[in-house]
């Protein structure tokens, strides 16, 4: 076999280990609010529950009956703030590990980003600059948090309404040399990349084709719609549809990986009827080319 066609079937089979951390398929993520609709869906691939929210010695009745039917479980994390210029909380960290090993998940994630700096917690997600100091903070935390973890961990590029002044990278290659210096997944949301593109003057598929693809663990699919104080600022809700365009630009990624990823609905507020839920699964379903839950057939 040619040099060529050997680092291709590398390539192709390191996309497919990381992929065989989750089931090909489309899961949800899981709420309270919403557990008795996850419950009755016959067979997520996979679920997500926010970790926060999770006490490890006894995990919501919901999550230990999904866990029990065989469905992996990732704890995906909020707070730990990677991108905080203080080294990350030791008992945040344990609490995600615990999490994961309560699950016996396959992998945890969290977020390229900071919640809290001199003592004072923002109660949001906050984006981090691209510079090389930040990067350097970025390591230096993952790595302190992997060192507590048994499973991979992915990281999530945030939705971001503003950059930083002295960003010396594009999103692309900050994350690519980021993931690189860590050995961390990507947890690719790709509602995340639709919002950032549009609010930056920039086409999605363009930014899309530049990220490391060959890295994902697994994708977020969320609703959104233009900010309500701005109209020309979308904004990343998780509480409305998820619009064709997000969905066609997850036709684009399907297009760009040897096989579909994992890929999951993420809702987080103003649940619509199981009927509009079940919908959305199914327009998923139907961009990455996979059953729905519970069906036999690619729904379409």
């Amino acid at each position: 076999m040619a040099v060529a066609g050997v680092a291709e079937a590398v390539a192709v089979a390191a996309v497919a280990e990381r992929h065989a951390l989750l089931p090909a398929g489309v899961g949800v993520g899981w709420r309270p609010e919403i557990a008795g609709w996850v419950a009755g869906l016959p067979g997520p691939a996979f679920c997500e529950v926010i970790a926060e929210t999770l006490a490890p010695a006894a995990p919501p009745r919901g999550v230990v009956e999904l866990r029990e039917r065989g469905i992996p479980v990732v704890p995906h994390g909020v707070r730990l703030s990677l991108g905080g210029a203080e080294p990350v909380e030791g008992s945040r960290v344990r609490h995600l590990a615990a999490c994961a090993a309560a699950l016996q998940a396959p992998l945890v994630s969290e977020h390229v980003a900071f919640v809290r700096a001199a003592g004072h917690d923002a109660g949001h997600l906050l984006p981090v600059p691209r510079t090389r100091e930040a990067l350097d903070v970025l390591a230096t935390n993952i790595r302190r948090t992997q060192a507590e973890l048994d499973v991979p961990l992915a990281l999530e590029p945030i939705a971001a309404l503003f950059d930083w002044p002295d960003d010396e990278y594009s999103e692309p290659d900050f994350l690519t040399e980021l993931l690189e210096r860590t050995g961390a997944l990507l947890l690719l949301d790709v509602a995340n990349v639709y919002a950032n593109a549009v609010n930056r003057g920039q086409d999605p598929e363009a930014v899309l084709d530049r990220l490391p693809i060959d890295r994902v663990a697994y994708v977020h699919v969320a609703g959104g719609g233009e900010h309500a104080d701005d109209p020309g600022i979308y904004h990343d809700t998780h509480i409305h549809p998820v619009p064709r365009a997000v969905l066609q630009l997850v036709e684009r990624l399907v297009e760009r990986t040897a096989g579909p990823p994992p890929v999951m609905l993420e809702r987080d507020g103003r649940y619509p009827p199981a009927a509009e839920l079940r919908a959305e699964l199914e327009a998923i379903a139907a961009a990455v080319g996979r059953p729905a839950p519970g069906d036999t057939a690619v729904a379409g």
